[in-house]
Order: structure tokens, then sequence, then C-alpha cells
């Protein structure tokens, strides 16, 4: 695995458990299917939320919310659709953002968007 790669892994772990310390109900995580990839699908309450992890090391090139754009929403919307549908759910969803900062020698940041589209 190249270390993009391991970087976005370990976001996606730390953003779980950010998740998980804050009461919700992990269902799936890194969920694939032919319209791309959700990295983490959660119960918040009798809420689904479908999260988007974006895991940065510096923030030089931009916010990490800055790289969900609409093609990557559309894109997440399908693969929403397509989960609900194959696991017969009717229930309330979102979409959110978890940015995870991550910095050597520091403790790992995360700032996480409710609704971020």
């Amino acid at each position: 695995m190249s270390r993009s790669g391991d970087t976005g892994l370990l976001g996606e772990q730390l953003a779980a458990a950010y998740l998980e310390r804050r009461g919700m109900r992990l269902a799936e995580r890194r969920y694939r299917c032919r319209f791309g990839e959700i990295d983490l699908v959660a119960w918040d309450g009798d809420t689904l939320c479908f999260v988007e992890v974006k895991t940065r090391t510096s923030c030089t090139v931009g916010l990490p919310r800055e790289y969900v754009t609409a093609k990557k929403q559309e894109k997440l919307r399908s693969a929403a659709l397509l989960y609900l549908s194959e696991r017969g759910l009717d229930c309330p969803a979102r979409f959110d953002v978890a940015e995870v900062y991550l910095k050597a020698g520091r403790r790992a940041r995360i700032d996480y968007i409710k609704n971020a589209f």
C-alpha cells in the first residue's frame, strides 16, 4: 500500500473511533459498489450517516472538505441509494465529512461536519 493509502486508512480508523466515542454505531467500513466507495456508514440514533473521511498531513493545498467535489458528492449519493436499497432500509439519512489532520509528534485532530452536503 502506498504511503497516502496508509494515511487514508489511518484517518478512517481514527474517524471510526471518533464516531464510536460519540455514541454512533458503525454499520460498515469501506462499502464498495459500482459507484465507488463510502468510507464509513454509521447510525446516529435512527439516522444513517454516510461519512466521507478526508485525511491530511498539511493544508497547503486546501482544506480536506474542499476535495469532496460535486462529482464526488454525486457518486456518494448514488452509492448511498444502492446501500439503502440492498439492505431494504427506509430511514433518515445524511452525508457527513470527517476531516482528519495528522501532524508528526502531535495528536490527531478531527473536525466533523454533519450534513456536509
